[in-house]
């Protein structure tokens, strides 16, 4: 019988099990291979191994980001309220206005620029895919805690001190593997070429963006999202594998054992137990 043809959803709850069928049906794919795969294609970019059209071909980054944030966009996505929405929209007029600032000033992360095309330029100064790389980072690191911590996760002092915590470990391990492969460069260098005034202004945005997230999203539909999507952390996944593998290239050695910690914490989560043979490409090699 001939599969029926694709149709758009009727209402969310629809567009929820879809989205979450779709993301089940290629875990592995998006979690494991297309990390590991950018990961490849980025240091052959960087040693100068892939001829101009392909070496970071900006839509070939913007795209394999996007795919790999879907479980974590699958996961909000019945969240998106009213509330949710505004603080989104809050949180991407702020991370324009500082970063455009941050190039053209210096504050608050240091003087730095751009290496390499990572898209259409907002004012010919800022990727205009800047929320898709920002925001999931933030929102990783808020939802690692609140599964880490359980109860304790409810005390709002230790929920965003421990997200802000969190969010600049992933920093310690996104910035020296950028640099090392000439994302963007800084003036001054410091810890594997990053300025410590960069996690200052990390700090400041962090702040900003946890407390946007805390105040837009309902903690308690949160907690039911993550025991419905056992991958909604799989995005952090990626993370850890694409940026860990290449700062042990370049031996960050620092930065790859902290990319090992979020691994830990990852697994301390008990999520990533999950049969191979379910998704379409595990089908694929065993049927």
């Amino acid at each position: 019988m001939a599969e029926r043809a694709w149709q758009v959803p009727t209402d969310r709850t629809e567009a929820t099990a879809r989205l979450d069928a779709l993301v089940r049906e290629h875990r592995f794919t998006i979690a494991v291979v297309f990390p590991l795969v950018g990961a490849v294609t980025l240091l052959a970019s960087a040693e100068g191994l892939l001829p101009p059209p392909l070496a970071f071909n900006p839509f070939f980054v913007l795209f394999g980001t996007l795919v790999m944030r879907l479980p974590l966009v699958a996961g909000v996505f019945p969240l998106l309220d009213r509330k949710a929405t505004a603080a989104l929209v809050a949180l991407t007029a702020y991370s324009y206005g500082i970063e455009l600032y941050g190039v053209t000033t210096g504050w608050p992360y240091g003087e730095f620029g751009y290496g390499v095309d990572l898209g259409p330029m907002l004012f010919g100064e800022v990727p205009l895919g800047l929320p898709v790389f920002f925001f999931p980072l933030v929102l990783n690191a808020y939802l690692l805690v609140l599964l880490l911590l359980g109860r304790r996760a409810e005390s709002t002092p230790v929920r965003l001190l421990a997200t802000l915590a969190t969010v600049m470990l992933v920093d310690l391990v996104l910035d020296p593997g950028a640099v090392a492969i000439g994302f963007w460069s800084y003036e001054i260098e410091q810890f594997y070429g990053v300025p410590w005034q960069n996690y200052q202004g990390w700090l400041l945005s962090g702040t900003v963006a946890v407390l946007l997230f805390d105040w837009g999203f309902d903690r308690a539909g949160l907690r039911r999202r993550l025991e419905q999507c056992e991958f909604m952390l799989d995005d952090l996944v990626s993370f850890v594998l694409l940026w860990g593998g290449i700062n042990a290239f370049y031996a960050n050695w620092v930065p790859v054992g902290l990319a090992m910690l979020l691994g830990a914490g990852l697994l301390w989560t008990d999520r990533f137990d999950f049969d191979l043979s379910e998704t379409r490409l595990g089908r694929a090699v065993w049927r």
